[in-house]
């Protein structure tokens, strides 16, 4: 099996510099809408909003190692 190990040329790190400048910026967006509304969240909303979270990456992560193993597996013919 012959490895490709290929480097990111310019119009990759052009990409990759581009998509994490709009991820800076709708992290701050998001973060002054947030800061800019006057409502606050209970000690419960938090615990279910963290929860939430977890649970969806967790999720994510199980089906993506599922599409991994059968795919390694020849389960996926």
């Amino acid at each position: 099996m012959e490895k490709n190990s290929k480097r990111l040329g310019p119009g990759g790190w052009f990409i990759l510099i581009a998509l994490l400048a709009l991820l800076a910026a709708s992290v701050v967006y998001g973060l002054d809408i947030w800061n800019g509304m006057d409502v606050g969240m209970s000690g419960w909303g938090w615990g279910f909003l963290i929860a939430g979270v977890v649970v969806s990456v967790g999720l994510g992560g199980g089906l993506m190692a599922l599409v991994f193993y059968s795919s390694r597996h020849d389960y996926d013919r």
